[in-house]
Formats: structure tokens, C-alpha cells, sequence
């Protein structure tokens, strides 16, 4: 059987910490007398805690100097991370499991590809981080999505070839850097958002075992 690469994002493909972002910007907003809205908060899917800074700046017609923006992307990141501390295995999302042991099981390589700085204490809450065989996350990689390096450096990470790697994707930039790498993308998610992807499910339980061998055997 060929060994492929299945690349997963985190936030939105394995675990929901979107809502935990929210609150932490939305705290931050408030200081700005800017109410931030959950519509507005997916401009920030897939996005740099920094670049994320600058759209809200933007959103909030706010002047900031570097120094205060300094210090509210360590205020943001300190709430967030208060948020994850809670975290346990409930909070992962429908189907990940089966679908992780079951590529593990047909011996097929796994890795995460997530901007992220705090992707690996995210996995150890989840005590899914021994499922990984790599990891790249927002501490490995210089450019964010939609550029490609952060699946790039996951394909590479396992040895395997662009054309044989499976990428698991929540947001456009993600599925632009997986388009841009010459990988497969999977959109997970809706359909009218993720329609650059080569598929599209709404979540893992549409994903079946029968259609990820298709995928390890094409």
C-alpha cells in the first residue's frame, strides 16, 4: 500500500478554538470601544495573531502604537492560552479519532500544518499528540497562509511528495496554500466558503473509511 500524507489543520479541523480566539479579540475590541461580531471574527480564520492585530485595527479605525500593539498581542495570546488550559478530549471534534487510527492503522503519514504557535500544548490537552508523526506549527514556519510552507514543510517532514499529500483544511487561505502546493484539499466546512477545494464535507462524520482509501490508493 502507498504511503501518503495526510496533513491536518487544528483550529477548526480538529478542535474548535475559534470560539476561544473570539472572546480573547473581542475583550480586546472592547478596549478600542469597538464591539467585534462573530461574522467579522472569520476574517481571522487561518490568520497570524499579528496580521489578525491589523484587521481589527483596521475594523476599529483604531491608531495604535507599536508598543501598545505589542502589548495586546501578549494580552490576546495570555487570555487565549487561559482558555486552553481548560481544554480536554471533549472538545475534540466529531470523528477525529476514527479517522486518525484509521490511517494509522493502514500506516499512512500524519502530520499537523497549523498557524498556531500553541498547537503542540493543544494536542497533549487533547492526548492526541502521540498521533502525529510531525508537526509544523506557527513556531516552525515565516509565512501564513495562503502561502504553502507550512504543508510544504509537513509533506517534507514525512518524506512524501507534494502530489501524494492530503490536506484537511477549515479556511480559504488554507485551502489556497494546499491549491498552491499541488496537494489534494479537503474542505471541512461549507460548501459556498471552501468551493476551491477539490472536496468538501461539513465535518468527519460525512468522511468515510471507504473514501479515505480512495484517497490512499488513487
Amino acid at each position: 500500500m502507498k504511503k501518503k500524507a495526510f496533513l491536518f489543520d487544528l483550529d477548526g479541523v480538529i478542535v474548535d478554538t475559534a470560539k476561544f480566539h473570539y472572546l480573547a479579540w473581542r475583550n480586546l475590541a472592547k478596549e478600542m470601544n469597538f464591539d467585534f461580531t462573530e461574522e467579522q471574527n472569520e476574517l481571522f480564520k487561518g490568520v497570524s495573531r499579528v496580521r489578525s492585530l491589523e484587521i481589527l485595527l483596521d475594523l476599529a479605525d483604531y491608531d495604535a502604537t507599536e508598543d501598545q500593539k505589542d502589548i495586546w498581542l501578549v494580552q490576546k495570546n495570555t487570555e487565549y492560552l487561559k482558555y486552553i488550559d481548560k481544554m480536554d478530549e471533549s472538545e475534540i471534534l466529531p470523528d477525529i479519532p476514527r479517522v486518525l487510527d484509521f490511517l494509522l492503522e493502514k500506516e499512512q503519514g500524519v502530520a499537523l500544518g497549523s498557524a498556531s504557535k500553541n498547537a503542540r500544548p493543544i494536542l497533549k490537552k487533547l492526548n492526541l499528540i502521540h498521533k502525529f508523526e510531525a508537526i509544523v506549527d506557527g513556531n516552525d514556519v515565516t509565512a501564513a497562509k495562503p502561502d504553502p510552507q507550512v504543508f510544504l514543510k509537513g509533506g517534507e517532514a514525512l518524506n512524501i511528495e507534494r502530489k501524494d499529500c492530503i490536506v484537511f483544511e477549515d479556511s480559504i487561505a488554507g485551502i489556497q496554500a494546499a491549491n498552491s502546493a499541488g496537494m489534494v484539499s479537503i474542505g471541512i466546512g461549507e460548501k459556498d466558503v471552501l468551493h476551491e477545494a477539490d472536496y468538501v464535507f461539513q465535518d468527519f462524520t460525512e468522511i468515510s473509511d471507504a473514501f479515505l482509501m480512495e484517497l490512499i490508493e488513487r
